[in-house]
């Protein structure tokens, strides 16, 4: 594999894409597909998606394209999807409770706990993962070794949690709270603002209801 310091952020945000098409194609078993049938399929042009493969060290051959084994376990490998990652979630409400029957479904991450300051909520399971109170987060990040914190709390409180989240010794912060937190330089997030996403959607609409007014 090539060195990939220098990979784009729009690349990386492309491969997780890359491999889903990938799988779809596998459970259809399809055994090899060409950068050009691929592009049928994912609206990318032929050539950007060679691009972007190239970047990890071109896996087709030309007039064979990809082998879909193949491309599917390099996908997988450059996503750090041969490792197993353990998550915590902070918030158990709605949208933790969401995210817990979302990951519950993915077979490299492991939830371990929940954590919440709803005296309701501490000490019972949701789809048997424990609800442990805020309070111990730290501790228990440090003592189990957590790769990846999940924040599903509101604004106000999100930037403690993270705090208290890097103090244990988090490796990496899945943010859906809608808030940019300041974080140390070397520390790893993944912002997910739903309403910026939402306010995109509407952008589109809005301009495509005034295009065909005009």
């Amino acid at each position: 594999m090539k060195d990939t310091k220098q990979v784009s952020k729009a690349v990386i945000k492309r491969l997780p894409r890359y491999r889903r098409y990938v799988r779809e194609l596998k459970k259809k078993k399809i055994d090899r597909i060409s950068s050009n049938e691929l592009s049928g399929i994912m609206g990318y042009t032929a050539s950007q998606i060679r691009q972007d493969l190239n970047n990890f060290g071109g896996f087709g051959q030309q007039g064979y394209g990809y082998n879909i084994e193949s491309l599917d376990k390099e996908l997988s490998n450059i996503l750090g999807l041969k490792m197993k990652y353990t998550m915590v979630i902070m918030g158990a409400g709605n949208l933790g409770q969401a995210i817990a029957n979302y990951t519950s479904q993915r077979e490299n991450f492991s939830l371990i706990s929940m954590f919440d300051i709803n005296p309701r909520l501490i000490g019972i399971k949701l789809n048997e993962i424990p609800v442990r109170d805020y309070d111990e987060v730290t501790e228990f990040v440090k003592e189990n070794n957590i790769d990846i914190g999940v924040i599903c709390t509101g604004k106000r409180n999100a930037q403690q949690v993270a705090d208290r989240l890097i103090e244990g010794g988090i490796k990496g912060i899945w943010n859906f709270a809608p808030i940019d937190l300041n974080l140390p330089e070397d520390m790893l997030v993944e912002n997910v603002h739903l309403s910026d996403s939402l306010h995109s959607l509407t952008y589109h609409i809005s301009k495509k209801f005034m295009d065909d007014e005009e």
